[in-house]
């Protein structure tokens, strides 16, 4: 995601390489292209990365971000500062759950989130995952990266909120029986988004960006699913729909 928060431009887990995968001819293919193109970006203040995986962390794009964007701030979980760098970063931030920094006049958190990490076949578990919050101003946004449902989310929203945009993801989540332990569904995307509003319930609830589908096929899910069953369990849910966002690749919003 592009996120403009004031004066400042954000990435969140930047990647516009036609594939996530160490080999080029081989792995998950786009299905989309990307909502703009990488050198129409404007000026980047930050970079949020969550962790190692190929579809959110990519060689290539690091490396066409850093050369293009060298004041960058990036801002990583444990064990990735040193990839970055290789790869010619000139300014990152290595972070633990719950370790703070200022950058680029925002305050950001990282975050717990339930996941895995690994980029090859000796190296899972090695560096950490998560996801961040960024507060600018007076505005404040909860971006989960890659997870699955777990028991932190009230907590991250009573030390870090309230926000006013949350990104959750809400694809790549069948069989659940393999799925369930590292990545949410809509279902459970609604119900970490009750958990997040829950916690501050005198402040206007926040708007929530589904996130995580519909590029690279995966898992087992259509790759249409994710949209329309987080529609339906939004409804289902009772909640109000003008603080959904289910956006189409390269839609631009306002809030």
């Amino acid at each position: 995601m592009l996120l403009q928060i004031g004066e400042l431009n954000v990435l969140t887990d930047p990647m516009w390489s036609d594939r996530a995968s160490p080999i080029r001819l081989l792995g998950p293919r786009r299905w989309v292209p990307p909502g703009i193109a990488l050198d129409a970006l404007p000026p980047i203040d930050i970079v949020l990365l969550s962790h190692n995986h190929y579809d959110h962390l990519d060689t290539r794009t690091v490396r066409a971000l850093a050369r293009q964007h060298p004041a960058a701030h990036w801002l990583v979980p444990l064990g990735l500062a040193a990839l970055v760098h290789r790869w010619g970063v000139r300014d990152v931030a290595e972070l633990d759950w719950w370790d703070a920094a200022h950058v680029a006049g925002a305050q950001a958190a990282c975050i717990p989130a339930q996941h895995f990490s690994a980029r090859g076949l000796t190296d899972r578990m090695r560096t950490l995952w998560c996801g961040w919050t960024l507060r600018v101003g007076g505005r404040s946004v909860f971006f989960a990266g890659d997870t699955c449902y777990h028991p932190e989310f009230g907590a991250i929203a009573q030390r870090h909120g309230p926000f006013d945009l949350c990104l959750l993801p809400i694809g790549a989540y069948e069989p659940r029986w393999f799925m369930r332990p590292v990545h949410m569904n809509p279902d459970d995307a609604v119900r970490a988004y009750q958990d997040i509003a829950s916690a501050h319930p005198a402040s206007p609830p926040p708007v929530v960006l589904g996130i995580h589908w519909g590029t690279f096929k995966l898992t087992d899910e259509p790759m249409d699913e994710p949209h329309r069953r987080m529609l339906h369990c939004w409804r289902e849910a009772g909640l109000d729909e003008r603080l959904l966002w289910l956006l189409d690749f390269g839609e631009t919003r306002g809030w």
